[in-house]
């Protein structure tokens, strides 16, 4: 616990959107040792000492299940201490106002100095410390910022003890920071046909926009930000829906450089409303933000659509793992959707080690179950309306510790979450309406599934389908768990294999859709896997070779195929350039994946805005079957964290060449292969004893580089 107290303004500055200053002066006669400042708020916060900025944390303290969870970050200040002294904490809302419980804004923060004497000093928060307007006038973590350069604050009041000073849901910082990671240039300043300047930086990203300027005081500038621009060439950001991602300035004189940092857009373009100079581009720069996460897979081959295809998945992670595996990072929404993240967790953990990432999402999972086991559907849980319990989005609860487990090793991940799990289980065991299936119940099912009616957000494949397959895979997933543990799984054993039984027993093979077939396939829930994989072959040539899955569909599609002989029509899915396919957002010059197959029509048209975002990851999980069949790197369940790997690579001719690497934990792996002289050559690094399967071929690998 802090030796510190909540505070609050003593006025109401805490009732409005103007962003609060705390400061504290002291003073400093003898040698300091060290000095670490603990920091965390009801908000978001930053901190600057002696006016140099306390760490690089952005959007601090991140976002967790806040009544039960709240991160304390602590900071290293040993440096920055003077003989006198200036601290100042500013506080936004940040994602504090989602709560369901509406409390104020407060922070609360400690610094202890040790001095070399041996002695210790405390500064807490409490009454003593004085409080001032920002001069951010506005910041919402939706509707953007107003910042009033010419504002100077007036610390002429003191601080209020917060009425609930309780301190019982403090945890040290468990996951990633947020930081600023990359600076994008100006790429294209375009006039488009209604007369509007726009900035275009090339990429879409998630972050906040850095500007320089020499003005007058009170001269204004003003910003709107955007994914896309619309099919005559304008700017477009009617998707953002009610967020309204302002940025507006008010200059002091002189030259002046602000970038707002207690809030975050999504955009690629940037439009400029209001500006007292000539456009210099070199004056933008887009500041990139997310989890500090460090990058271990990578992918490349000759061919420039499946590159930009990779550079998509990646800037996708990028852009939505901020603290919390979000959505999408710019409209009114943001929120840590669980079925998003199940679908994409294997590719995620390839491109990056993001096990403190998920760890810490998932302990706010276990902590938003409820008392009879239920999930909600996104998580931390915000809305005061009754959270959706839907299949594929709760199961995220089973898949994504045992990718972690899959991918790292990690068994503690296991055990953190096995009895949740069981609850899960339970939950939906007494739920049914029907033994042994999941019928009943309020479902995404196959999200925004092509094949249903225009502007709809479901297609034709069965929602009892789909949730009693993801229960036999939840059910079966808490076996192999159980079996890591050492636990008794005898009843789940048996649970699956009755499971299985009535699935069969129920659908009788007799499959509608893609996604129909899929799960079947992909969950083992058929005795005749050949037969129903070649019905999903014969149904995909009849719909004119098209993918029509949609979020639970996609990720296996091209698995199921390849898995029983239907590697080319794997292929022909995923280099596919019409829509729907993954390449044609490409051609219509995405630069991350889409929440629709056709978020832009091949006219132009773009989806009703009700619900389409431009940097939406889940369709991305087609970066585990590139990883997994084209380079055929994939785990062994007995020996996780990569201890043996299983090389299974198949080559395409459409592809002169392709190679990808991950940087595991038990070392780097590597699989490339080429066509020359008419034969295709393979080259496989492991750092582990492993096995590869080549045309056909088993071979036994030790430690190093192997031709083929």
């Amino acid at each position: 616990m802090l030796k510190a107290n909540w505070i609050q303004p003593s006025y109401r500055i805490r009732m409005r959107k103007v962003c609060a200053l705390f400061r504290k002066d002291f003073h400093i006669d003898k040698q300091v040792n060290c000095a670490t400042l603990y920091v965390t708020a009801r908000g978001v916060y930053e901190a600057t000492l002696n006016s140099q900025r306390v760490g690089d944390f952005i959007m601090a303290p991140g976002w967790t299940v806040y009544h039960e969870r709240l991160q304390v970050q602590s900071y290293d200040v040993t440096d920055l201490l003077q003989k006198e002294n200036t601290l100042i904490l500013e506080l936004a809302e940040g994602w504090f106002w989602r709560l369901k419980k509406r409390m104020p804004k407060a922070i609360i923060a400690q610094l202890h100095i040790t001095y070399t004497d041996g002695t210790v000093q405390d500064i807490g928060t409490d009454e003593s410390w004085r409080v001032a307007e920002s001069s951010l006038r506005f910041c919402h973590l939706y509707n953007g910022i107003k910042y009033d350069a010419r504002h100077t604050p007036v610390f002429n009041t003191n601080a209020k003890i917060a009425k609930d000073n309780t301190q019982n849901m403090l945890i040290p910082q468990e996951g990633e920071i947020v930081k600023e990671q990359e600076r994008l240039s100006v790429k294209e300043v375009i006039i488009t046909p209604k007369g509007e300047t726009v900035l275009d930086f090339g990429q879409n990203m998630t972050g906040y926009l850095e500007i320089t300027v020499d003005a007058h005081k009170g001269d204004k500038l003003s910003f709107s930000f955007g994914e896309i621009l619309d099919k005559d060439g304008n700017f477009y950001n009617a998707n953002y829906r009610n967020a309204k991602a302002l940025y507006k300035y008010t200059c002091k004189e002189g030259k002046q450089t602000y970038k707002p940092t207690l809030t975050f857009y999504g955009f690629r373009y940037v439009r400029v409303d209001s500006y007292p100079a000539d456009i210099n581009p070199d004056n933008f720069t887009a500041v990139v933000v997310h989890s500090e996460m460090k990058r271990t897979g990578y992918i490349e081959s000759s061919d420039p659509m499946l590159n930009q295809l990779f550079s998509n998945i990646i800037w996708g992670q990028k852009g939505n793992f901020l603290d919390i595996p979000t959505d999408c990072p710019q409209r009114d929404e943001r929120l840590g959707w669980m079925g998003d993240a199940q679908v994409f967790i294997r590719t995620a953990s390839y491109n990056y080690d993001v096990l403190k990432f998920f760890k810490k999402w998932l302990n706010d999972v276990k902590v938003e179950q409820y008392e009879n086991g239920a999930i909600p559907d996104f998580i931390p849980s915000i809305y005061p309306r009754k959270p959706r319990i839907s299949t594929a989005w709760s199961d995220a609860i089973a898949i994504c510790p045992w990718q972690c487990y899959l991918t790292y090793g990690d068994v503690e991940i296991l055990e953190n979450l096995f009895e949740p799990i069981c609850k899960w289980v339970e939950y939906i065991t007494k739920s049914t309406t029907k033994p042994n299936l999941w019928f009943g119940g309020d479902h995404y099912a196959d999200w925004l599934e092509l094949g249903g009616k225009y502007g709809s957000f479901k297609g034709p494949t069965r929602d009892d389908l789909v949730a009693s397959a993801y229960y036999a895979n939840t059910v079966n997933l808490l076996v192999k768990m159980g079996k890591v543990l050492g636990k008794d799984v005898s009843y789940y054993e048996e649970l699956h294999k009755n499971i299985r039984t009535a699935f069969i027993a129920e659908f009788r093979d007799d499959f509608k859709t893609q996604t129909e077939h899929i799960m079947a396939l992909q969950f083992e829930l058929t005795d005749k896997p050949q037969d129903i994989a070649d019905s999903l072959a014969a149904l995909i040539h009849q719909q004119g070779d098209m993918i029509q899955t949609g979020f639970v569909g996609t990720p296996y599609i091209l698995h199921v195929l390849s898995r029983y002989g239907h590697t080319e029509l794997a292929y022909n899915l995923l280099l596919r350039k019409e829509y729907p396919s993954w390449l044609y957002p490409i051609s219509k010059g995405a630069t991350t994946i889409w929440e629709h197959w056709d978020g832009t029509k091949p006219n132009g048209d773009i989806w009703p805005k009700s619900m389409n975002s431009y940097n939406h990851y889940a369709y991305g999980a087609v970066g585990d079957w590139m990883y997994g069949v084209m380079a055929g790197i994939n785990t062994v369940e007995d020996s996780p964290g990569f201890a043996k790997v299983h090389f299974t690579p198949v080559a395409d001719n459409r592809i002169d060449w392709f190679r990808a690497e991950i940087d595991t934990v038990s070392g780097k792996v590597s699989s490339r292969w080429w066509h020359e002289d008419g034969k295709v050559h393979y080259e496989i690094i492991t750092p582990v004893d492993s096995t590869a399967i080549i045309d056909g071929k088993t071979y036994t690998l030790t430690p190093g580089k192997h031709i083929f």
